[in-house]
């Protein structure tokens, strides 16, 4: 047992070691030896800098964004004070640095009811806020610091239009709190539409949503909301504005309010405090059923299958005035009662879009009330071209004149 052991020690040795082959002579033959070992030599030799800048790229790439973003990711804190002027509760969120004026960005739910808003830069310097103005619809406000423009470094904002799935989306923000937290995931889907105005809880008329909303899958907790959601350029496509979750925890898909909408309410916001939106006064067959109108087409013997099919029209609304039809006739596709007849509309202003959200979307990015726009609609398989002069949203529901299918 014992010479066992020692040839398995000995050929141990002999494996950590080199050994070069080596002849001598004796006498009239050749014998061929093994050479004095040499020790090999264990070092690690140090990769190149290419392959650690390779390998280390993306990890670059987001520690330049959040050293060139960070200083502009604002704390937000509001705060609700009582009758005798102490603090009664807070809630707390992220904000950005709009412009070198002071304006901040933010979520309207974070402050809508404020009593007191206080904002707190990256390098704590902390300041008191007015509110310059909220809009429920698409969940924004503006707030107003007053500071030397030194201190400000303003975000540039992107267009959320060419933002594809797929493509890296960066959350900046204050998670539970904790100052200038970044997540990173993905961009995972696009056009969603929020309740925005209703999640408020403001008094609205209910029924308008937040439409082309960015999902994501970048990890938002609380303290995130108001905060930018980044391209890989570190610009603003969007901001965080929601979770969904069934868990009832902070673990679910991310919502952004996208850099588009914001360049349409933010500068209206800082002039008048307040945004007015364009509205046609129409009810739309929706995807309640679990189909949109390429579901509908066949069974309503439609010509296309993109577009907005007319359920009913706003007793006086802009499109009641331009004579504008809804549904007549109750029919049964798929055991769900759906109004048809009414007419079908495929395009505004020569723009072609696929469903109400895009119709809407185009509505609260590009018209106004008081705009002047060309309907193009399908109407008992005849094309027409109808002119509708739009109007702000009323603040009380009108009565709808369509079939009245049961909702």
């Amino acid at each position: 047992m014992r010479a066992i052991n020692m040839l398995t020690v000995v050929l141990l040795s002999l494996s950590a070691c080199n050994f070069q082959i080596g002849e001598r002579s004796v006498g009239d033959g050749t014998i061929t030896e093994q050479a004095e070992p040499t020790a090999y030599n264990v070092e690690l030799t140090a990769r190149s800098p290419e392959i650690i800048g390779g390998a280390d790229a993306e990890h670059l790439l987001l520690a330049d964004i959040y050293q060139r973003v960070s200083p502009s990711v604002v704390h937000v804190e509001a705060l609700t004070i009582a009758e005798d002027g102490t603090k009664a509760g807070s809630s707390r969120g992220s904000g950005f640095v709009y412009d070198r004026q002071g304006h901040i960005i933010t979520n309207a739910h974070l402050v809508v009811v404020a009593d007191a808003i206080q904002v707190t830069l990256q390098n704590a310097y902390v300041m008191d806020a007015t509110l310059v103005g909220v809009d429920s619809f698409s969940d924004l406000a503006v707030l107003k610091i007053d500071t030397e423009a030194e201190r400000l470094q303003p975000l540039r904002i992107g267009e959320s239009a060419s933002v594809a799935v797929g493509q890296r989306a960066i959350v900046l923000g204050n998670s539970f709190g904790l100052n200038s937290s970044m997540s990173t995931g993905i961009v995972s889907g696009l056009g969603r539409t929020l309740p925005s105005a209703e999640l408020i809880g403001t008094s609205v008329m209910p029924g308008f949503g937040n439409p082309s909303i960015i999902q994501i899958d970048a990890a938002i907790h609380p303290g995130n909301s108001g905060g930018p959601l980044l391209d890989s350029g570190g610009l603003v496509i969007g901001i965080t504005t929601a979770i969904r979750t069934d868990s009832g925890l902070f673990q679910g898909i991310g919502f952004a309010v996208p850099s588009d909408t914001m360049r349409r309410v933010i500068p209206e916001l800082i002039a008048q405090g307040h945004v007015e939106y364009a509205w046609m006064g129409i009810s739309v067959m929706r995807e309640d059923g679990g189909y949109g109108l390429a579901g509908l087409s066949t069974a309503l013997d439609l010509s296309v299958e993109r577009g907005v099919l007319l359920r009913g029209v706003s007793e006086g609304s802009p499109a009641h005035r331009a004579g504008l039809r809804g549904g007549d006739t109750l029919v049964d596709v798929r055991g769900e009662m759906v109004c048809a007849g009414g007419d079908l509309i495929i395009a505004i202003n020569d723009y072609y879009f696929a469903d109400l959200d895009e119709l809407v979307t185009w509505l609260v990015q590009n018209a106004r009330p008081g705009d002047e726009v060309e309907l193009l609609l399908i109407r008992e398989k005849r094309t027409l071209d109808i002119t509708l002069t739009l109007e702000k949203r009323p603040a009380e529901e009108r009565r709808t004149l369509d079939c009245s299918v049961a909702q």
